[in-house]
């Protein structure tokens, strides 16, 4: 009830206890009000709204004052902080509810766990049937706390606690984020170990909730990284470039986002680089003899080819400036000429003798050995002698011989 009198009196009574509270400016408040151009009743409301609430917070109250975000492992276990004060006021029922509330708000809140008639309910969200509990056995003490074990990536989300006894009501939210630890990292060293090269160490982790962070120590000497090291945190490489002997030792890679972390090692050992002079002039030297020595069998390969050719050739050439070699047929046939000769001669007269000299006859068969291949005769297939012939019956004829210069003689 809000009356205002005319000595500018405010009296209110309280809709509870009804008492009345009486409101009275002063010299103070009038100037107050007046730079705030605001009158003297507006300001009763406000101040009459501020005890209002401040009479309804003595109800019910959610006392806890944890933080509400909270980002945990998967695996571990988490306490939803939810601690709660009663009234004399709160007179009805205790009812206690914790529930998941939706990412889109078309869909409807999942109920978790009830405590209602002084017991427990604990098995009406089947994904986490076992693994959700009351953080106190007996929550009507001020303590509706909840217990998840055994997280998962799955149990990311906003979870509600509400309590209510009649006439009051309390309720609190948490945003519960399960990343995933990382997964043992593998180390290992790319490119040549040897003094003056550049290497590089690799540091990678397949399992973990992004972001992922890679720092680089070393463990040996004086655990400082070499002054032209280069580390990437994000990428897990560190660059060693132009390595020295002085860069040699172990190397300690740690993997870590915002709930674990995972370590390994590597170790380097930087060497000079041998010499190589000698191992490159064995190898150009095995490279020339190799050559040499297929140079020198294509050569006797070519030259065998060649004269196995050039001896073909030679064997099917013929000759016309040779005279053939004598053989049995050719001296037959001059037995046999002579023979006819003969015995033209003794039917011939006397006055024809003169002609058929000695030397004509030697003339005969020298004139068949001067003739080139290509006039020579042909022997006969049996080359049976003259003796043999005139024995078997056969009659001596004379064949006419033939000059170079064509002439019969």
């Amino acid at each position: 009830m809000l009356r205002e009198t005319g000595e500018r009196r405010v009296t209110v009574k309280h809709y509870k206890s009804g008492e009345k509270v009486v409101f009275m400016p002063t010299r103070v408040t009038r100037l107050w009000l007046k730079s705030r151009s605001m009158d003297f009743s507006t300001f009763c409301l406000c101040l009459i709204n501020v005890i209002l609430l401040a009479g309804s917070a003595c109800g019910l109250q959610i006392t806890s004052t944890g933080p509400t975000s909270i980002e945990k492992a998967s695996g571990e276990t988490v306490k939803l902080d939810c601690q709660f004060t009663l009234s004399a006021e709160d007179s009805g029922p205790l009812d206690i509810e914790w529930s998941l509330q939706p990412s889109d708000n078309q869909k409807e809140e999942k109920v978790l766990i009830v405590y209602s008639g002084d017991r427990a309910f604990e098995h009406y969200y089947e994904p986490l049937k076992g693994r959700v509990h009351f953080n106190s056995p007996d929550p009507k003490n001020g303590d509706a706390s909840m217990n998840i074990m055994g997280l998962k990536a799955t149990d990311t989300g906003t979870y509600q606690c509400k309590v209510k006894k009649v006439p009051g009501i309390g309720s609190r939210k948490f945003l519960l984020t399960i990343m995933v630890r990382p997964s043992k990292p593998r180390c290992y060293a790319e490119g040549q170990t040897y003094a003056g090269k550049d290497m590089v160490l690799r540091c990678s982790s397949v399992e973990g909730t992004q972001p992922l962070q890679y720092i680089w120590e070393r463990t040996t000497g004086n655990k400082l990284l070499p002054p032209l090291a280069v580390p990437d945190p994000v990428g897990g490489t560190m660059s060693l470039r132009n390595a020295t002997e002085a860069a040699s030792g172990t190397y300690k890679c740690i993997a870590k986002n915002r709930v674990g972390t995972e370590e390994c090692l590597v170790e380097v050992n930087i060497t000079q680089p041998p010499n190589n002079a000698g191992t490159i002039a064995a190898v150009v030297i095995c490279i020339l003899l190799f050559l040499i020595l297929l140079a020198l069998l294509l050569f006797c390969f070519c030259r065998a080819r060649n004269k196995k050719k050039y001896e073909k050739e030679i064997a099917y050439e013929i000759r016309e400036d040779v005279p053939p070699p004598k053989s049995r047929v050719s001296t037959a046939r001059s037995f046999t000429s002579v023979g006819s000769q003969r015995s033209s001669l003794g039917s011939m007269s006397p006055s024809n003798l003169h002609e058929y000299t000695k030397t004509q006859y030697d003339k005969i068969p020298s004139d068949e050995y001067e003739k080139p291949p290509s006039q020579a005769p042909i022997p006969t297939p049996s080359r049976m002698a003259g003796p043999n012939l005139s024995r078997m019956g056969a009659i001596a004829v004379m064949v006419p011989a033939q000059n170079r210069d064509g002439s019969i003689v």
